[in-house]
This record gives structure tokens, sequence and C-alpha cells, in this order.
């Protein structure tokens, strides 16, 4: 509990000192350069007083898998740990969030100066339309496109069914996915202040491609390789 509190702190200060400078300098940046000032070295710092202060080890299975051109990335969504993980793993990134994140204190605002692609949840056709037309231009741009194809934060052993946007986007992309998995949920868990101790693991797909199929066929697959991972990452206890 003495670790979780004081990574707690470390975590907040960093935000709203780093979140600040963000926003004093970082629409003085191009692009590339404000991604690595604003969110590479953030996450990087957050990522390091959460394995050293908490005491986590993070082995990543797969990292072969990731194409030299960006694409776009499925990720398991359980904890705040991934959020920050993905910003390190593949960079540049979109990531495609809720449009009221973008008015959090400090964090928000240092994340609009990213090129977020914003969606309105109420309005599900429109963002649809949103995600596939900025969807397609970041990918065009060489930036990587990162969402969460169960659309909230589950508990670590509830498995959803994926949403229409990730598939959808692929297919009209001409683009490969990769998907993630991973246990994060086990060591910093949604809503609570503390965190656990011990090994996270990520686990890393091939490169998945719509072959002719129907994007329900399409889904399928890749929601079958997710929750497939999902459950071999914390096998059942044995007897």
């Amino acid at each position: 509990m003495l670790r979780s509190g004081l990574f707690l702190f470390t975590y907040v200060i960093l935000t709203i000192f780093w979140g600040s400078l963000g926003v004093l300098f970082g629409w003085l940046l191009p692009f590339r350069a404000r991604f690595a000032f604003i969110i590479g070295a953030w996450t990087a710092m957050v990522l390091w007083a959460f394995r050293h202060l908490c005491g986590v080890r993070v082995e990543v299975e797969g990292r072969e898998h990731i194409p030299k051109t960006p694409c776009l990335v499925l990720a398991r969504h359980e904890s705040t740990w991934e959020t920050l993980f993905l910003q390190q793993l593949f960079a540049p990134q979109a990531t495609v969030i809720k449009r009221e994140l973008l008015a959090i204190p400090f964090f928000g605002w240092a994340f609009s100066l990213l090129k977020p692609i914003a969606i309105d949840r109420r309005d599900g056709r429109g963002a649809l339309k949103t995600l596939i037309r900025e969807g397609k231009a970041r990918l065009e741009a060489g930036v990587w496109v990162v969402l969460f194809p169960e659309g909230t934060r589950l508990a670590p052993t509830t498995l959803g069914a994926f949403g229409r946007g990730g598939p959808a986007l692929a297919i009209a992309a001409k683009a490969p996915v990769i998907l993630v998995a991973h246990n994060a949920g086990d060591r910093w868990p949604a809503r609570r202040w503390r965190k656990y101790s011990g090994t996270l693991r990520v686990r890393i797909s091939p490169p998945f491609l719509a072959e002719g199929e129907s994007s329900s066929a399409f889904t399928q697959r890749l929601e079958h390789w997710l929750h497939d991972a999902q459950q071999s990452l914390r096998p059942p206890p044995s007897n």
C-alpha cells in the first residue's frame, strides 16, 4: 500500500507538470517531435515509476510481429497501464477516444495537441463515419491508429464483444490489424488506487488482413484471437 501511494503521488505530479509543459511548449513543435515530447517522455517516466515503485515486471511476446509500416492496433482495455504502454510501443499514434476526455485538465489539454480521433459515442453512425474518415487519413500519413474494440474497460476475466469500428476501418483502409492482449488489470486494477507486484504479460498477434470476407466474419476472427489470448494469459488455477 505504501508503494502504491508513492506511485500515485508521483503519477499525479508528473501528469500535472508534464501536461503543463506540453500545453505551453508542445504546439511549437512539429507533430512527431510534439508526440515524443508530450506523450513519449511522460509515459516513459510514468511506466518507469510503476515498474520500480510497484515491483512489476513486464514481459512482451510477439514484438517480431509488429510491421515497420504503421497499421491499425486493436487492444484489450482493462487498466490505465495499457493506455500508457501502447503509446511507447506504437509511436506516433492517433488514439480513438471519447470526446469528453479532451476536457480533463492538464492531460486532456496536452492530448488535444496530438491529433487524437475524438468521437461522440452518442452519435453511433456519425462516430463510425468520423473514425473511418480520420483513421484513413492518419494511416495514410504514416501514423498508427489505436483503439479498444470492446469499447470500454472490462474486468480482468470479462470478455466483451467487438464493436464495428475497428474492423470497418481496417476494411475501408485495406490496413493490417495487430491485436494486443495483456493482463494489466491484475497489476493496475481499474478505478482502484492500489497496485500489485508481479509479472505483467503482453501478447502481440501476427498481422490480420480482411481476405474478401464479410465485416462480421472478419470481426469474429479478430475477436476469437483476442479472447483466446486473454484466457491463455490467465490460465485456470490448478487443483
